[in-house]
């Protein structure tokens, strides 16, 4: 084989190598790609009825979901069913995922005086109303709720964001930060498709 044809198929195969490397990088089971996480506004946009209705319906979802102390992610499927309540001053979503026995309720309020919305989980095996759930807005197409804990005596910050919001779909992305916001990290992700 000569030396120029034995280059060339040399470079092809480390065309291949990489192309494959890409493609496993974008196979399921592995993190999505994280885009910036928005500034937690200073003064946030008044909230209105209907602002969570796009939600409305049947939805398929795709959930990648880190596992505290791992690197890796893992990837499973879901389904949810919401729907807006009280004139649109409240949505209610039914989460399930029936491979991980798993189900739970996401109920969102829109406080009337304030014009904020609060965003509430119950995990149906506990039956108990996280409170005081995670405050916020919707900035420029974006839903930003936040809300402030501890971990280990160490006082962490924790958003949830919805964006990418379409008739057909949206997605949801849970972030941690342990700066007061400076930086963030991804550990939940999930991709809705409407049924």
């Amino acid at each position: 084989m000569n030396t120029a044809r034995r280059k060339l198929l040399l470079k092809a195969g480390g065309a291949a190598t990489a192309l494959a490397l890409n493609k496993t990088q974008a196979a399921p089971g592995l993190p999505p790609r994280f885009d910036p996480v928005p500034t937690l506004p200073s003064q946030p946009t008044p909230g209105r009825p209907g602002d969570f209705d796009f939600l409305n319906g049947e939805w398929r979802i795709e959930h990648f979901r880190q596992q505290p102390g791992r690197q890796d992610w893992d990837h499973f499927e879901g389904e949810a069913t919401c729907w807006s309540l009280l004139g649109g001053r409240g949505s209610v979503e039914e989460l399930r995922i029936p491979a991980r026995q798993f189900s739970g309720m996401g109920l969102r309020l829109l406080d009337a005086e304030k014009a904020q919305w609060s965003d509430f989980w119950v995990n149906a095996k506990s039956g108990v109303l996280t409170t005081p759930g995670q405050t916020g807005s919707f900035e420029h197409g974006v839903g930003i709720f936040s809300s402030e804990y501890e971990e280990q005596g160490k006082k962490m910050l924790s958003a949830g964001l919805w964006d990418q919001i379409t008739p057909q779909s949206c997605r949801w992305r849970q972030v941690v930060s342990a700066d007061g916001g400076k930086s963030w990290e991804h550990n939940w992700v999930m991709h809705w498709r409407r049924v």
